[in-house]
């Protein structure tokens, strides 16, 4: 049965072009582990940004990608190391060079593929762990021939260390999970300062495109929009110090105004924890129990949210 049937299933991901010689792997909506991806094709070689979380919508996106390169990408980046972006990474290694951040090739062996088991019903099939063999630390460029992909170090945000694709002779900017387009996004992991910091170096950049990691392509509107969600995260975060109430009676409270009809709105919990321990002295990027603030998600919500893989 295929994905665009299965009861339950998001529809099958599609590649489009929003550049010359730039592409991006949207799946809707955009909600848990439906993220997006990027093809960026120049003439002596292709950059794969980002994979999939199922071995299905993997092999969805490696045949959308054969039809534009057939040998497949010479690179495959992962921008942060989060299952639902690099659980693919075998399909497409070891013929393409998995690249990273040096921190996010560790942090993807300490993950493991523990991403399956908050949701047990996934059909997530052949995910073999694949990690990164070429780290940097501060900024790579691969070039393609005609067109460059700038990888460069912008955590913590999302993550410890999340890095962006730029393609500078296109305007065109892949994101990761560093910036959102209609779906909450998540810093429990990464910083509130920091990723406010990320988004204005991003905007420095003057991207004619953008290519969130989750939702649909858009231009710079979605970095300002990411940022204005931050930012009202950490009045409600100081609200919420101030009267003494914990994150999650706080996000119950919380007047999110038009963030409010937002995808996957019980992620405020897990960024408010994020927010409060900021505000309290917590290094950016620095551990926090991803566990208990997960499980605070669920009680929000009702019950475990939706993955649509």
């Amino acid at each position: 049965m295929s994905t665009a049937t299965a009861p339950g299933l998001a529809p099958p991901g599609s590649l489009v072009r929003v550049a010359d010689g730039v592409h991006a792997f949207v799946q809707p909506e955009g909600g848990w582990c439906l993220n997006n991806a990027g093809l960026v094709v120049g003439r002596e070689s292709a950059v794969l940004v980002d994979t999939a979380a199922t071995e299905s919508r993997t092999r969805r996106l490696r045949e959308e990608v054969a039809l534009i390169v057939p040998g497949g990408p010479d690179y495959v980046v992962n921008t942060h190391f989060h299952g639902d972006h690099t659980f693919g990474n075998g399909q497409f290694a070891p013929r393409a060079a998995v690249v990273a951040h040096a921190g996010t090739r560790a942090d993807t062996a300490e993950a493991g593929l523990g991403l399956r088991h908050l949701w047990p019903d996934v059909e997530w099939g052949d995910t073999p762990l694949t990690l990164p063999t070429l780290t940097f630390q501060d900024e790579l460029t691969l070039h393609g021939g005609g067109l460059r992909t700038a990888l460069i170090h912008v955590g913590p945000a999302h993550t410890a260390n999340d890095v962006v694709a730029w393609v500078p002779e296109r305007s065109v900017l892949f994101t990761g999970d560093v910036v959102w387009s209609g779906v909450t996004p998540y810093v429990l992991m990464g910083s509130v300062s920091g990723s406010l910091k990320a988004l204005d170096r991003l905007r420095a950049l003057e991207p004619a495109v953008v290519v969130p990691g989750h939702g649909p392509v858009g231009g710079p509107e979605l970095i300002d929009a990411t940022r204005a969600y931050l930012v009202r995260l950490q009045e409600l975060a100081a609200d919420g110090l101030r009267r003494g109430v914990d994150p999650l009676r706080a996000a119950r409270e919380a007047d999110l105004g038009a963030f409010g009809d937002l995808l996957d709105p019980e992620r405020l919990v897990g960024n408010l924890h994020r927010a409060y321990a900021e505000l309290e002295g917590l290094a950016p990027g620095a551990r926090i129990d991803v566990a208990a603030s997960f499980e605070e998600m669920v009680a929000f919500h009702g019950g475990l949210p939706a993955c649509h893989a």
